[in-house]
């Protein structure tokens, strides 16, 4: 038998972008070839220009994200630059970062069926086509469901059947795995298997690298907007450690991680919820919520999407008012008003909560008496100096998370809370934020993450709230004591190879 010769399918050929207002192009001089059938890996650390790389692709750039291109990225020796998007909709399918920004229904059916709809599919081919993308997703649950119900990661299963419906020739994916849990995260490794499989082109943009291991057939690194490294599968995967940690690049093993021991600095009890139950709507999301927690805490809430993690810290915040139950805080009945006066949340979706025209105005936006001292320490922690002076829209998606996580700190509330503040960060981001809640943690603020992030839980948090069948399933301490670890790894089907002096 055989082998299939290889085909190149996608060539960037001298490709250079700088966006309308940019002082310097995103990518530049980009060479690439692409052969049909491959998966391949865009990695680097945030902003570095991979989705730039993926917008020239589907012709977001220039039709949509306007500024100066050069060079051409060719398609089977066609021009995807010279094509309209109707014509290359039917060639590369994008899942976006945040998928809501991909949504134009309201509802998960219509949402699946839409871009088929579009292609002016007969009726009857349409159910069976869109029927097939539930199946194949495994999401038939969510039929008929209202967006707005939806958790981040099951909107973003749904923006992945909303592509796979209308059958392109090149999945570009951009940090797919941002919102999911493990169980997601394994499925979305069998999805681009199965795409591969049926000799898809698959290009992921991805800083969790951990679950394409035994799926991407060759890694480009990217650096300031250039491809400044190529990788075969057998060169990235026997990187050593520190090499792959000074390139900001995420593990690709995490039975290699394992929890570090957090000198926990506690105070007096800050926080008391007795008998919580919480409504979305007419449904009960979560009953019975008993916890306690004190100022020197960070308590990492884990579980899989959709079992109302980020309704209960919202609901704890007093963001969320369809509740009963009681919640103390520092000794006191606590209403939604003097909840929202304590604490502070970071959103999942961190574009609700930028509201100014410079990141440096953002760091004072809504508060009193902050200096430009502050706002400058806390901009160069956590790397944003230098775009003190644009506009948080035109920042890559872990560097509006970076910016939410620097207002909180700047807000100086004593509960401060961080829904996924991980999504979209390489491990140099990862590790600046741990950093900054580590600090904050010391200071005697009492912090609640709601995260997938392993790696990011393994370095941040001393104590584990594990949410499942709508409520507390397990709350225990990350210390020295082995089976809180061994918890922790079970939580996240990690198997139990790391020996534990």
């Amino acid at each position: 038998m055989t082998e299939k010769e290889d085909v190149l399918l996608l060539k960037y050929d001298d490709v250079s972008f700088t966006y309308r207002g940019g002082d310097k192009p995103s990518v530049q001089n980009i060479d690439l070839s692409i052969v049909e059938g491959r998966c391949v890996l865009l990695c680097g650390k945030s902003g570095c220009g991979k989705t730039s790389l993926l917008r020239i692709c589907n012709g977001l750039v220039p039709n949509f994200y306007d500024g100066h291109v050069t060079g051409d990225i060719l398609y089977r020796d066609k021009s995807l630059l010279g094509m309209s998007i109707s014509d290359i909709v039917g060639i590369a399918g994008t899942v976006f970062q945040d998928p809501k920004t991909q949504f134009f229904t309201t509802d998960t059916t219509s949402e699946v069926a839409f871009g088929v709809e579009n292609l002016a599919v007969a009726a009857k081919e349409l159910g069976r086509i869109v029927g097939n993308a539930f199946r194949t997703m495994k999401i038939e649950r969510l039929r008929d469901r209202s967006l707005f119900a939806l958790s981040g990661g099951e909107k973003q299963k749904v923006a992945i059947a909303s592509i796979y419906a209308m059958n392109p020739a090149v999945y570009l994916f951009d940090e797919p795995s941002s919102n999911l849990d493990h169980d997601a995260i394994d499925e979305l490794a069998r999805i681009i298997g199965l795409l591969k499989s049926k000799g898809k082109t698959v290009i992921v943009a991805e800083h969790r690298l951990y679950y394409l291991k035994d799926i991407v057939d060759e890694i480009y690194y990217l650096d300031d907007g250039l491809v400044t490294r190529h990788f075969s599968v057998e060169e990235f995967l026997s990187m050593r450690t520190e090499v792959r940690q000074s390139l900001g690049l995420r593990t690709m093993t995490l039975a290699e991680e394992s929890p570090r021991v957090q000198l926990t600095t506690k105070g007096k009890e800050c926080l008391c919820l007795e008998e919580v139950t919480v409504f979305y709507g007419k449904r009960q999301v979560l009953e019975g919520i008993d916890l306690r927690a004190e100022k020197g805490e960070c308590i990492g809430i884990v579980g899989k999407n959709g079992v109302g993690k980020s309704l209960f810290v919202r609901t704890l915040t007093g963001l969320h008012g369809d509740s009963r139950g009681t919640f103390m805080v520092n000794g006191r009945a606590a209403g939604r008003k003097e909840r929202l006066k304590q604490a502070y949340l970071v959103m999942q979706d961190v574009g609700y909560q930028l509201f100014a025209d410079s990141v440096e105005e953002e760091c004072r936006f809504g508060l009193r008496g902050v200096s430009d001292e502050e706002v400058a320490n806390v901009l160069r922690r956590l790397r944003l100096y230098k775009h003190r002076e644009k506009h948080p829209n035109i920042l890559s998606g872990g560097q509006k998370q970076r910016l939410a996580v620097a207002v909180s700190d700047i807000s100086k509330k004593n509960v401060l809370v961080f829904d996924e503040p991980t999504s979209g960060q390489d491990y140099e981001s990862m590790l600046l934020v741990s950093g900054l809640i580590e600090g904050l943690r010391k200071k005697g603020k009492l912090i609640f993450v709601v995260t997938h992030d392993y790696e990011f839980i393994c370095k941040t948090c001393t104590r584990i709230v594990h949410i499942d069948d709508g409520t507390v399933k397990d709350d225990f301490i990350l210390d020295e004591n082995v089976a809180g670890q061994r918890k922790l790894q079970a939580i996240f089907n990690i198997p139990f190879e790391k020996r534990f002096d």
